[in-house]
């Protein structure tokens, strides 16, 4: 049965005239491009204004650190969250496909991301205005949780097996223009408004545009079609009805090591992109207008070098692309943080600009090496769900982490821990990107080569029939 639902999965894709075949990827890598655009940037929204206005507007009665560390607090509830979406959305993407959770996902970020923007602050509900900011940023978690895995196997599974590290770069991609979205239109609202309306109304602006951005992404989605190689699970009754167990059982190591190989690119991209705006502000006084806009400028970059890094992925290969990335990455902490602290406005602002590039070295392969991993009925799930547990221990404590190493200690909720490291020092922010990078790099090593099996079809199938051109061989 699996040979049969393998061969379906490629057939299907070749029995289709090259025309309309190219006309479906097409479709397929714009529909989940363009609605993971729209879901980061409902997610990076949020983080933007964490560091910006949240603290004034949620914890008017805490100092400046105690209200940026538990407005960052509530930032890290989103990526609790995530995990928990990629349990529920990848067990439907792999039973009921990847299309209808798409949608699903699309609709449960935009809604939530809408009612942040009317929902009320401190001076109307007092602490229960955080408590209600704290269930939406949960909802936009699990939203984002699984919307990941399902628009990288929207674009792979529709491409050929020569470009899986091209295609799969194509989701990542809505990374940076979910990033300049938030960050322009943030940047555009202060600068129109000024900041006193920002800091009074005008920061809900960027949250209700969401919901006209949500339209689009959903008149995309509904019209493309379900990839080949779910539709041949389908017609072969091969759906897995316990996915997330039995990825678990079958891939629990691939999972883990999914998780620790984003140390080194998740950490410090929430340091780039969310942290930057409260440290330029404590390290530099550099003003939040002049910030948003270099971060922008940092997310067009990315437009360039993500789909680039994930092509040289597929003639390097996938582990040898992300290796150098990471050992990129472990210099690049060191340089980041002594030119910004120096606080030089046009050096700042370059090197905010070019700060992604190490990042994007890593994640324009890591789509294909994380998905290939997993078999074609068990990917949904087993993708996302290593994907998403990297938000645990990478993407959310890091902005935490880097402001109680640059304060010297630690406060949040009332509780305060002294920090055994020197305070107000650059580097060690760079030492803690060092110990990711060593953490991910070992990952990366220890992780499976999957480049050579098909996408297409079955794993076991082609472990059975073709041993010979397999060197090395996957659980699943």
């Amino acid at each position: 049965m699996a040979e049969m639902a393998g061969g379906r999965g490629a057939g299907a894709i070749q029995a289709m005239a090259p025309e309309e075949r190219r006309k479906q990827m097409m479709r397929a890598v714009v529909a989940s491009t363009v609605g993971t655009s729209i879901e980061w940037y409902d997610y990076f929204l949020f983080g933007t204004m964490a560091g910006l206005v949240f603290p004034h507007l949620f914890f008017p009665k805490s100092d400046a650190l105690a209200g940026t560390l538990n407005s960052y607090a509530i930032f890290f509830v989103g990526f609790l969250a995530r995990p928990i979406g990629a349990w529920l959305f990848g067990t439907y993407g792999d039973r009921i496909g990847r299309k209808a959770t798409l949608i699903a996902t699309l609709l449960f970020m935009g809604i939530a991301t809408f009612l942040i923007g009317v929902m009320p602050t401190y001076s109307t509900l007092g602490l229960w205005a955080a408590v209600i900011l704290i269930i939406l940023r949960a909802c936009q978690g699990i939203g984002v949780g699984g919307e990941w895995g399902g628009s990288v196997l929207m674009s792979m599974e529709w491409g050929s097996q020569k470009r899986k590290g091209f295609l799969g770069s194509w989701p990542q991609f809505g990374v940076p223009i979910g990033l300049v979205l938030s960050n322009g239109i943030t940047a555009l609202t202060v600068t129109t408004a000024g900041t006193t309306a920002f800091n009074d109304w005008a920061w809900r602006i960027p949250f209700l545009i969401s919901i006209v951005l949500v339209g689009v992404g959903l008149y995309i989605r509904l019209g493309i079609m379900e990839t080949p190689v779910f539709q041949a699970l389908l017609q072969e009754r091969r759906i897995e009805q316990a996915p997330v167990r039995e990825v678990f059982r079958r891939n629990w190591r691939e999972i883990l090591l999914s998780a620790l190989l984003r140390l080194p690119e998740q950490a410090p991209f929430y340091l780039f992109t969310v942290f930057v705006f409260t440290f330029g502000a404590f390290a530099t006084k550099l003003d939040k207008p002049f910030l948003t806009w270099a971060v922008s400028v940092a997310g067009l970059v990315s437009f360039i070098t993500i789909p680039l890094f994930g092509h040289l992925s597929d003639v390097i290969g996938r582990k040898t692309m992300y290796m150098i990335g990471i050992a990129v990455m472990a210099v690049w902490g060191f340089v980041y943080f002594g030119l910004f602290a120096a606080g030089v406005a046009a050096v700042v602002f370059v090197v905010i600009a070019l700060s992604l590039i190490p990042h994007d070295m890593q994640y324009g392969p890591q789509a294909a090496l994380i998905a290939e991993s997993y078999t074609g009925r068990l990917r949904y799930s087993g993708a996302s769900l290593g994907y998403q547990l990297a938000s645990i221990i990478a993407g959310g404590p890091a902005p935490i982490i880097a402001l109680g190493l640059w304060a010297g200690k630690f406060e949040l909720l009332g509780v305060s821990v002294t920090s055994p490291f020197p305070t107000k020092n650059p580097y060690m922010i760079s030492l803690y990107i060092l110990g990711c990078c060593i953490v991910g790099f070992i990952a990366v090593a220890l992780l499976k080569d999957h480049k050579a099996y098909d996408h297409t079809r079955e794993y076991e199938q082609q472990e059975a029939m073709e041993p010979g051109k397999l060197t090395r061989p996957v659980m699943g």
